[in-house]
């Protein structure tokens, strides 16, 4: 784990972790087919694991971290140690759970582990795969992380999350 004084973690999976504030949301929601969950896999990590499918217009799946706002004024980009299967994956970001749209930003798995670090201006709004003209994402707070899958073709799919700090 990355430490120093301007690190605010959001999430390290130690064995007594509990995973009641993180919720799957898959396309089901919109009547698609997709089904995916996350667990704790005893080696400190959560996989968020599934399976996207395209019947019946679906095509994502999703897991977010929910959590009382935070400042971030002192941070200014995301850090996490994942461990993906290749595919593209999509981060987003919420300053407040009751917005309609994130801000979001991709990042590709290489089936290592691997320290993605995104800075918040590359965060750009979004809502239902629809780019928003609204400004990148310069919040003060944050309330809300999320793990998307939706590479438009049915796959299966694997993303062993280590830790999720603010830096």
């Amino acid at each position: 784990m990355l430490t120093n004084a301007d690190t605010k973690v959001l999430a390290d999976f130690t064995s007594d972790t509990n995973l009641s504030d993180w919720y799957i949301v898959n396309d089901v929601v919109m009547g698609g087919r997709s089904d995916s969950g996350i667990f704790l896999n005893g080696e400190n990590c959560a996989v968020f694991k599934g399976y996207v499918s395209l019947e019946n217009n679906g095509g994502f799946a999703m897991v977010k971290h929910i959590f009382d706002p935070i400042e971030i004024d002192s941070h200014s980009k995301i850090v996490m140690k994942i461990k993906g299967d290749g595919k593209r994956y999509q981060v987003r970001l919420k300053s407040q759970t009751s917005q309609s749209h994130s801000h979001i930003n991709y990042f590709t798995t290489t089936g290592d582990w691997q320290v993605i670090e995104i800075p918040f201006k590359d965060f750009y709004a979004s809502f239902r795969g629809r780019r928003l003209s609204y400004p990148n994402f310069n919040a003060d707070q944050l309330s809300e992380v999320a793990f998307l899958i939706g590479n438009k073709k049915a796959e299966e799919f694997q993303l062993k999350i280590k830790w999720i700090a603010l830096m």
